[in-house]
């Protein structure tokens, strides 16, 4: 079995800041791209940024660009996701995805049960 765990949401005053990690355990043999997604109320769960097992990163929200910056350690098994000067609009559930290879060689993506983010104006 594989488990994601997030952990570092909470409520934030906006132009604060915010590192989420999400910390992958259990029957892993290799963790490949990982993934962070935010759900807010009202819209659909979209793609926030993704970070490859070499270091390769992209953020994908406009709005985020230049303020949320993805990494890794693949040592722990964690991938983080620092958020600076964060608004309301930040708001959200935050999601962790990851492509995994378990001990068993089977390849399967995995999703954590989130962390939540409030940011108050």
């Amino acid at each position: 079995q594989v488990q994601l765990v997030e952990s570092g949401g909470g409520l934030v005053q906006a132009g604060g800041s915010l590192r989420l990690s999400c910390t992958a355990s259990g029957s892993i043999f290799r963790i490949n791209t990982m993934l962070w997604y935010r759900e807010s109320p009202g819209n659909t769960r979209e793609l926030v940024a993704h970070i490859t097992r070499d270091g390769e990163s992209s953020v994908y929200i406009d709005s985020a660009k230049g303020r949320f910056t993805v990494s890794r350690d693949n040592d722990k098994n964690t991938m983080y996701l620092q958020m600076d000067n964060l608004n309301p609009a930040d708001s959200g559930v935050y999601y962790c995805n990851a492509n995994i290879k378990n001990q068993a060689l089977q390849t399967h993506d995995y999703w954590g049960r989130g962390t939540q983010v409030t940011v108050s104006s």
